[in-house]
């Protein structure tokens, strides 16, 4: 079988994996339901089983690896097979600094119960504490509300009703909270072991930073690893022609977010974190990317949607000409991100080598982000790891 074969049978796994995914969305738990679970994880190891040899075969050819070797990883698809998530040891060690400043997460979910406990521990497990954590739900009919409930002792405050969005949400859930430090972490993503504290004693630091970032880790619907965004510093010099920093990393200071309306604008639903952005360095913001992964965000097939997709074009023609003062085409856009991208490319070339070093690492458990805190799973590196 060629590789364009390979392709096209991963894609034929990947359509049966989603209306799988779909029957399952609509069948109630028990024996049966747990077993097509698990013939749904399967068929994901298949396809990337598939498009790996694939792309191994395709490697013979120097000049496929040239392309490959130069190519930007900053998209929402995978970059190698399923690994377990692992982070640096050190990460465990991070803690925050004295006095300890109060940090607000607000999570806004709605029919995401797959996924919110994930979520929910890679917070709250964190052990931050100065901590105020809200989930803001949408009035999901999945399992949220049990979660939820289980949680609740863990929770500021956590609320399930009708609200007009994602922003509306982050809205309601950012009312009446007093953290010096602000994000929004939607309920499909993680937080790395460690990243409050760290974000913490960055911003107790420097003082004169108003915004901090970092880099992203890309794990599947099982919590598995299957690639990474290295930001290379600067990005947000680059956010009058596109958005390229990771959402779930995002932290900023409260006097910025006032700065800038103490509001996420609920006229946008893809693009609202990069509009967020643009209305900070506006306020005269002070942006930083730490050298760190900060957050996983998670790729699963609920977020191929056309609608979104062609809202979140349409959105971001819109704000690249606030911001240029005119429009600016994708392709011009694209040109002027450049510089950006080859350095990004030259951090993911060396991270890659990084990686393949054997130093211990800690695996995140799957199914518990954050149970590093009553114990830790250090493994080597996998030789053949990739970033």
């Amino acid at each position: 079988m060629q590789p364009d074969q390979q392709a096209h049978v991963a894609g034929v796994v990947r359509d049966c994996h989603e209306r799988l995914r779909d029957l399952l969305s609509r069948t109630g738990k028990g024996d049966e339901h747990e077993q097509l679970e698990a013939i749904a994880a399967r068929l994901v190891d298949v396809e990337a089983a598939l498009h790996s040899d694939a792309r191994r075969r395709r490697r013979r050819s120097p000049v496929h690896r040239a392309r490959e070797l130069s190519a930007s990883r900053i998209t929402h698809a995978a970059h190698h097979m399923p690994q377990p998530l692992t982070v640096p040891r050190r990460y465990l060690r991070s803690s925050p600094p004295t006095p300890v400043p109060g940090i607000t997460v607000v999570t806004p979910s709605f029919q995401q119960g797959r996924f919110l406990e994930q979520t929910v521990l890679s917070v709250v497990e964190q052990g931050y504490p100065a901590l105020e954590y809200v989930v803001r739900d949408g009035g999901s009919s999945d399992e949220t509300l049990a979660i939820l409930e289980r949680h609740s002792d863990s929770l500021t405050r956590w609320e399930s009703a009708p609200d007009r969005g994602q922003a509306d949400a982050i809205n309601r859930g950012f009312e009446g909270t007093t953290g010096e430090i602000m994000a929004f972490l939607n309920s499909d993503d993680l937080l790395l072991p460690g990243s409050l504290a760290y974000v913490a004693r960055y911003f107790a630091r420097h003082p004169d930073v108003d915004v901090v970032y970092g880099h992203r880790v890309l794990i599947d619907e099982h919590d598995r690893q299957v690639g990474a965004w290295l930001i290379p510093a600067g990005a947000e010099r680059m956010l009058r022609w596109g958005d390229c920093i990771p959402q779930e990393t995002l932290f900023w200071r409260r006097r910025i977010w006032e700065a800038a309306g103490a509001r996420m604008d609920e006229s946008f639903s893809f693009a609202l974190d990069w509009d967020l952005l643009l209305r900070f360095r506006e306020a005269g913001a002070r942006m930083k990317r730490v050298p760190r992964f900060i957050g996983a965000f998670r790729l699963h097939t609920d977020q191929k949607n056309s609608v979104l997709l062609d809202a979140g074009e349409r959105e971001s023609a819109l704000l690249r000409a606030r911001a240029n003062g005119h429009p600016v085409s994708p392709h011009v856009a694209h040109a002027h991100m450049q510089p950006l991208i080859l350095r990004h490319v030259f951090l993911h070339t060396v991270n890659r080598a990084w990686w393949r070093l054997p130093l211990q690492r800690f695996e995140v458990p799957i199914g518990n982000p954050c149970a590093y805190a009553s114990g830790s799973t250090l493994t080597s590196a996998p030789e053949s790891r990739s970033k």
